[in-house]
């Protein structure tokens, strides 16, 4: 029997990528996409809607608030999901690449899989320097302190439904990605990571587009990995 694969997206003010992320995606391989518009002022909902995915509205801003908005509504399915996937709306991953990563998942066992861009092929000026140096510096606390070895917090991965529940994520902004490995190497799930293809994302980045919002990421993903002791 198949795997029953759901995608969630976290969405604010994407308009002009986000049909590109959805048209993108694999439709053979997934049950449900959905978009999470998280409080956009543009027209990212009816882009979406356009383009065939299920929207959910989340008036609350924070990319973990968008993300427990569409877990909350995969709770409520009558058939549960075997795997989520998350991808970003800003289309700075490739979509096509998600076969990629649910493979070690669907045939070798694995109940996480993370994106690395630091292990694919990554576009110059993809990512700015302060978010390289932040992924190094929160992956090798990590490895230090919880004995897991990641290269990338990157948002493009997926995980086993029931190990996601387990994990009982509660992060509502910058948060996330990190919550969610240093949970999952903390109840010992398996694993693993693979390259993913990164370019340039369509807009500004809310996070490190900004020197405020730089800083409070980073501070957020360290005071994560050390409350999480």
């Amino acid at each position: 029997m198949p795997e029953i694969i759901d995608v969630v997206i976290p969405a604010y003010n994407e308009e002009a990528s986000i049909s590109l992320v959805l048209n993108d995606i694999p439709d053979t391989l997934v049950r449900e996409v959905i978009v999470c518009n998280n409080a956009s002022t543009d027209r990212t909902r009816d882009m979406a809607m356009q383009s065939g995915a299920t929207v959910l509205d989340q008036p609350k801003k924070g990319y973990g608030s968008a993300c427990l908005k569409g877990l909350e509504y995969i709770a409520q399915k009558d058939v549960k999901p075997d795997i989520v996937v998350f991808l970003d709306a800003d289309y700075s991953d490739h979509p096509e690449e998600m076969v990629d990563i649910l493979r070690p998942i669907v045939e070798y066992d694995q109940d996480m899989v993370i994106g690395s861009r630091a292990l694919g092929k990554m576009e110059e000026g993809a990512m700015m320097p302060q978010q390289i140096f932040g992924n190094w510096l929160a992956t090798n606390l990590i490895k230090l302190i919880y004995k897991y070895h990641f290269t990338d917090l990157g948002p493009f991965r997926a995980i086993r439904y029931n190990r996601l529940c387990d994990l009982e994520m509660k992060d509502p902004d910058f948060g996330w990605t990190v919550e969610m490995q240093v949970k999952a190497a903390k109840q010992g799930l398996r694993c693993t990571e693979v390259p993913v293809s990164y370019r340039k994302r369509i807009g500004i980045s809310k996070v490190s587009g900004t020197i405020r919002g730089t800083i409070l990421a980073g501070h957020k993903i360290l005071w994560t990995i050390f409350k999480l002791l």
